[in-house]
């Protein structure tokens, strides 16, 4: 029996599998592209129901990462549970993009000298604030 069957009907009635594997959501789809579904009167995100049917509960703290990069896709083999800012860095969103910088864009290296990081984790370069603090008060 393919693991599809372990969902509900109503659920897997929903679901096309792509030529990639992925169970693609061919249902109601949220603002961000994820698949929405209602299940025992609660509106629920379709990749955590499957991977909670499937794989089993979410700790506390994680999310749930789309290895694929396919936010419509439920396949519990396409899915891993990891803390947010694993998700984040593995994204293609700004978050992640700036992380992997070893630069500013002065071309100043991000070290532990030379980088302030404030209370968001947003990382700026030290030699370029103290030019830009000196540069206002002339």
């Amino acid at each position: 029996m393919p693991i599809v069957d372990h969902l509900p009907t109503n659920m897997r009635n929903k679901i096309r599998v792509a030529e990639n594997d992925c169970w693609e959501w061919a249902g109601a789809l949220n603002s961000k592209g994820y698949g929405s579904f209602g299940h025992l009167g609660h509106r629920v995100s379709t990749h955590r129901l499957a991977y909670e049917l499937l794989v089993g509960p979410i700790m506390d703290g994680l999310h749930i990462d789309h290895l694929c990069r396919n936010r419509s896709c439920c396949n519990p083999v396409h899915l891993e549970a990891v803390p947010q800012r694993t998700n984040t860095l593995r994204g293609v969103g700004f978050a992640a993009t700036n992380a992997v910088k070893t630069h500013c864009r002065h071309g100043h290296e991000y070290t532990a000298e030379n980088t302030y990081t404030d209370k968001r984790g947003s990382r700026s370069c030290k030699t370029c604030r103290t030019a830009s603090h000196r540069k206002s008060a002339a």
